[in-house]
């Protein structure tokens, strides 16, 4: 088990999120849109193939900063080694660290490369042999601008007729992303859709306070824009429980909860996510 060591305060503004199973350092820094390597320092990880499931992280927001750019993170594609290929020639190929490639892909700091072998590299053109690209998968990243797009109309498809974490006075779906704003009431309850174990409450850069719960089959809830939260990281939540209470967009001076579903790194409509 890794044995975590903070490497400063916790501050004000950092998240806690409590690894699931399955999870790995460079997924998990995809998630938050920071990168593997500040994950890692904040944490005091040396080998990210000994995290485990129940290990308690720090998310450093402060260093959201320093990924290149606000734009989506690169998705992930299939890469056949060629004769010749060693996990460091082809790290710096595709311009990331040894250990985010081992990351990526759950080895060890030991794991012998065989030609043929299939691995996963950050999505961009290959230098040479590649198999067929994987379906690409959106980023958890927050959007550039939280800016919704034009209001869902109100006949469309019944979405107003669904259960939603608050009462809906306007729902738009955001740009370029797969979640939703829902404008509400100020300091309206904002209730789970779900069951599930709290991964993740606090401040989040662009969100506002944000409160993650991760469901059977995978899914990851994640409701923004609160005001306070009711609840802490640990908490085992069943559907209707309150998570927050709903705050006031800055931008738009509306109280507004920005939700969204994933399931491995993807974007679900969360019209059509599970409910409770």
């Amino acid at each position: 088990m890794v044995n975590v060591h903070f490497s400063g305060t916790l501050a004000a503004e950092d998240l806690i999120h409590v690894v699931g199973k399955g999870e790995t350092i460079y997924s998990i820094s995809r998630f938050y849109s920071v990168t593997a390597e500040n994950l890692m320092k904040a944490n005091g990880i040396a080998d990210p193939s000994r995290l485990q499931a129940g290990s308690r992280l720090i998310i450093p927001v402060t260093a959201v900063s320093a990924l290149p750019n606000s734009g989506p993170v690169q998705t992930l594609v299939d890469y056949r080694a060629v004769r010749g290929d060693t996990l460091y020639s082809i790290a710096r190929t595709y311009n990331i660290t040894l250990h985010n490639l081992l990351d990526i892909n759950n080895f060890t700091s030991n794991h012998a490369l065989r030609a043929g072998d299939v691995i996963k590299v950050p999505g961009i053109a290959a230098v040479n042999n590649t198999a067929p690209p994987s379906a690409p998968q959106a980023s958890a990243q927050p959007p550039s601008s939280l800016q919704p797009s034009s209001p869902i109309n109100t006949g469309a498809a019944g979405i107003y007729a669904l259960r939603w974490p608050v009462m809906p006075k306007e729902i738009s779906y955001m740009t370029g992303q797969m979640g939703v704003v829902v404008e509400g009431d100020q300091f309206e309850s904002v209730k789970s859709l779900t069951q599930g174990s709290v991964v993740s409450a606090g401040p989040w850069r662009k969100f506002g306070r944000v409160v993650i719960i991760e469901t059977a089959g995978g899914y990851y809830y994640m409701y923004g824009g609160l005001d306070a939260l009711s609840i802490n990281v640990g908490d085992r939540i069943t559907p209707g429980m309150e998570v927050g209470k709903l705050g006031i967009n800055s931008v738009s001076d509306k109280p507004q909860l920005y939700f969204m579903v994933f399931r491995s790194d993807t974007p679900i409509d969360p019209a059509s996510a599970p409910r409770a």
